[in-house]
């Protein structure tokens, strides 16, 4: 056996080699030990990431220091039916997805369905419609009626997120989610995920961020550190691409006011996710519906004013145990009924809240 305290020169004959070859061990061993003991507890409680420092001063001033469960964003359903990205003959908004971000918006519903290239309705549009096999956004089947299940020209899902992206990009204080109501596979998002220039950087993932234990970080925090989109979708098999499954996060209620527009309780959409549901040092956020089964820009007006504040205040938020509203979802969310409030100033006064 070989004495590790027998100097090298000794064991070998050489000469001069000892000391430092016996330090370098002793060092590597020390080394190796120091790695094995600070392993576990690295892995048991990973650092969140965190922006550097305090919040840039421009963050501040925009966002305060409300954290994300405290902050309400306007949001628009059906964000992609809409009069100016394609040619729809029922619609849902009335300006194109980037016009909706300037006006104000920050949180989109998008439909995500895949389509298959078709060579028949290639020849009988006369090669208006040649489009390749991608994910699109469709309001149903992307091949049974041109207008109303999808519509021409094709919305791809990667297209639009690059408008997000790039909304982003030119607004570096600004914060937008995304809600995906998917009927693609997580193989066919990543995919077309992967084809949005810039999106990684900008990606906000509540499970590395270690929102679960810690609690939903400040938006300021967010902005300053770059992570500025959060995306959910209705599927859970893909928060390995960073796309959370909004019923592991949030609480929501039915989407529906009827087709009179008179339900207006606010019950939960998910049975087992009851609206006033606690969880101890985590708070879901709450995405608040407002909208009918058939819109129009009469109904919408008449929702969107009064009607919608009243209900905010009155069933909304009792019915989620005090909670206020992260995401108020509305059709054609310029219009109001004239009574004074809109659905932008509807949520200014919840951010203006105690």
């Amino acid at each position: 056996m070989i004495d590790m305290d027998t100097p090298y020169r000794a064991r070998r004959g050489g000469r001069g080699a000892g000391r430092p070859r016996r330090t370098g061990l002793r060092l590597l061993v020390c080394l190796l030990l120091a790695a094995l003991l600070c392993a576990p507890a690295a892995a048991a409680a990973p650092a969140p990431p965190t922006a550097a420092g305090t919040p840039s001063a421009a963050a501040a001033a925009r966002w305060g220091d409300r954290r994300l469960d405290e902050t309400a964003f306007l949001t628009t359903h059906n964000s992609f039916t809409n009069y100016e990205d394609s040619r729809w003959s029922s619609v849902n908004q009335s300006e194109s997805v980037r016009a909706q971000l300037d006006n104000g918006v920050r949180g989109l519903s998008l439909d995500t369905h895949w389509y298959e290239h078709s060579t028949w309705l290639c020849v009988v549009s006369f090669g208006s419609d040649c489009y390749p096999s991608d994910v699109y956004l469709c309001h149903g089947d992307c091949k049974t009626f041109a207008g109303a299940t999808y519509a021409l020209p094709r919305q791809s899902f990667h297209g639009t997120m690059q408008t997000v992206v790039d909304f982003l990009v030119t607004h570096p204080q600004e914060f937008v989610t995304v809600f995906l109501e998917d009927y693609v596979s997580a193989e066919q998002l990543r995919q077309s995920l992967g084809r949005v220039r810039g999106l990684d950087q900008l990606l906000f993932r509540p499970d590395a961020w270690g929102v679960r234990q810690n609690g939903w970080p400040k938006v300021a925090d967010l902005v300053t550190a770059g992570k500025r989109l959060l995306v959910f979708s209705d599927r859970s098999d893909r928060e390995g691409l960073g796309v959370m499954y909004d019923r592991s996060w949030t609480v929501a209620n039915y989407w529906s006011l009827g087709d009179m527009g008179e339900d207006l309780a606010c019950v939960t959409r998910w049975p087992d996710v009851p609206l006033d549901r606690r969880e101890p040092g985590f708070r879901r956020l709450f995405t608040m519906s407002h909208h009918r089964n058939v819109p129009t820009v009469l109904t919408a007006a008449l929702d969107n004013g009064a009607k919608l504040r009243n209900r905010v205040a009155g069933q909304c938020r009792t019915a989620a145990g005090g909670r206020t509203p992260n995401f108020v979802s509305v059709d054609f969310h310029r219009l109001s009924d004239g009574s004074g409030p809109t659905p932008a100033s509807v949520v200014a006064e919840l951010n203006a809240g105690p």
